[in-house]
């Protein structure tokens, strides 16, 4: 992965989230010196399997789980200080060093109670299936100015200030939702004044931090959240987050150049999955998907949700490529397909006669996409044990080979299961 010429990399999902993002930062964080969060909140949760322990992270980066690495969290996070104390103390109370190692972005804004109060009241959250944690207010508050940043609670009068100001939108906005919630100055100051003290302790210019490790030639590692079908501007709007997931998002969100990047590794799954609403064009018939749930374990890490699922879809994931600049892909899960007699392969859409090969932005042609199937016969062989491409049974390697061809980037991982020993490292470096 890092070479004498590629020391910064971004790791995206290129499909709707959930892809095994955490699983393969988790990997590549051994050779990395930084390990920095670029955006998003709890929403998100990256399951990383060590041994017999599993971690669920969702503010923390995974990098944390490897000693020695540094870890940061960016400006375009919504930072919700009480999800990210729980998951501290309970990685330290598992025995992970993490005093010294975890850095916080001064600038990043803070999901406060009546964040998670409007978010849950709100219809059009609802409709679109968010998690209820707080993270669309947040930042529709960064947005209108209203926030509040870690820095801020340097500053009793500006915290003061920003919190009545935040409120009074709040309570106004549940007051029209129809809540009998109301948020309060006082006590949402108290809550503040809680973790502030332990806040500020990490808080760093983490934008100059990650600059200077970069100036001086260090392994650093750009972790997203979500899926890039999911960024406000080029997912599939209105159901999307409400941050830019896609690898532009990355120098943003962390307070570096975009010339700084030098690879983008794009991680999917060898078959499709989303939460919530929205279109899903290959999405799976009963009682296939059901099959192909419960084999995949898909359920949500963050609210155990059932994820719906789809054949893998060679039109969002060139999308997905072309938007992110991919110069490399993980495919995570293909040990899911190994029992299945069939596979398809959706390389296109059918739309009211219309043939479609490109992603197109309009929703209402993607809710009535008709996918194109490609079928190819099962390999029905047991890939869990495979610990390189030469191992995989000839039709799970057509089957990669198909997935690249179509795609045009290069697979460098393959995942057949949920350890660190079962992904496959098929090239030497994504640049």
């Amino acid at each position: 992965m890092f070479d004498t010429t590629t020391r910064t990399v971004v790791v995206v999902g290129a499909q709707w989230g959930d892809e095994g993002k955490g699983k393969l930062v988790d990997v590549l964080a051994e050779r990395a010196d930084w390990v920095v969060r670029y955006q998003g909140g709890a929403n998100a949760g990256h399951t990383v399997h060590i041994s017999d322990r599993s971690f669920v992270l969702h503010q923390v980066p995974s990098g944390i789980l490897h000693e020695g690495v540094r870890c940061a969290i960016g400006n375009g996070v919504v930072l919700d200080p009480e999800t990210l104390f729980h998951e501290i103390d309970g990685l330290v109370e598992d025995g992970v060093e993490v005093e010294g190692r975890l850095y916080v972005s001064e600038r990043a804004q803070l999901v406060l109670p009546y964040h998670k109060a409007m978010d849950q009241a709100s219809a059009a959250s609802k409709a679109i299936g968010t998690t209820g944690r707080g993270i669309g207010p947040t930042y529709e508050d960064k947005i209108a100015r209203r926030g509040v940043r870690v820095l801020d609670l340097r500053w009793p009068e500006r915290l003061r200030e920003q919190v009545t100001r935040g409120v009074a939108h709040a309570n106004e906005r549940l007051a029209a939702m129809g809540s009998d919630v109301r948020a309060n100055v006082d006590d949402t100051l108290e809550t503040l004044g809680r973790v502030g003290p332990r806040l500020l302790a990490l808080a760093d210019d983490v934008g100059l931090c990650v600059h200077n490790a970069v100036k001086s030639g260090a392994a650093v590692l750009l972790e997203g959240a979500q899926g890039s079908l999911l960024d406000v501007d080029h997912g599939t709007y209105p159901f999307v987050t409400s941050s830019n997931t896609t690898a532009g998002g990355a120098a943003v969100g962390v307070g570096i150049g975009p010339r700084a990047i030098h690879a983008a590794l794009g991680v999917v799954k060898a078959y499709t999955t989303r939460v919530g609403n929205g279109p899903l064009p290959t999405e799976l018939a009963e009682p296939l998907q059901s099959e192909v749930r419960k084999l995949g374990n898909e359920y949500g890490a963050t609210t155990g949700r059932p994820r719906r699922c789809g054949w893998f879809d060679d039109v969002v994931v060139r999308y997905a490529a072309r938007v992110n600049g991919l110069t490399g892909l993980a495919v995570t899960k293909l040990d899911v397909l190994d029992t299945l007699d069939r596979i398809a392969v959706c390389t296109g859409y059918e739309v009211d006669g219309e043939h479609y090969t490109e992603f197109p932005a309009d929703l209402e042609l993607l809710e009535r996409a008709v996918p194109v199937l490609e079928w190819t016969d099962g390999w029905k062989t047991d890939t869990s044990t495979a610990r390189s491409l030469s191992d995989l049974p000839s039709a799970a390697r057509a089957y990669l080979d198909r997935m690249e061809a179509a795609i045009d980037v290069p697979i460098t991982y393959v995942s057949v299961g949920t350890r660190r020993d079962q992904i496959i490292e098929a090239r030497a470096s994504v640049a």
